[in-house]
């Protein structure tokens, strides 16, 4: 696709930069792929610690394991 130069300055887009090209809200959005995808991610930081994730995944997966560990740990001291 070729973006006419006065948009290209105008946007700031230089040349062999990669955009993606979608439809949101009837309109026709060119964003750089980099931004993009940092986008998503923020948007999905956002939601993790609005259902009340702080840490990441990982983190609280190896949390998980030790606090079920202990668990059983000390269950089996009890028999």
């Amino acid at each position: 696709m070729t973006i006419p130069a006065q948009v290209r300055r105008a946007a700031g887009i230089e040349p062999g930069q990669t955009l993606v090209v979608y439809v949101e809200g009837g309109r026709v959005v060119l964003e750089e792929r980099a931004h993009l995808l940092a986008r998503i991610q923020d948007q999905a930081i956002g939601a993790a610690a609005a259902a009340g994730h702080t840490g990441s995944v990982v983190d609280e997966l190896i949390a998980e394991r030790r606090t079920e560990a202990a668990r059983e740990d000390a269950e089996g001291n009890r028999t």
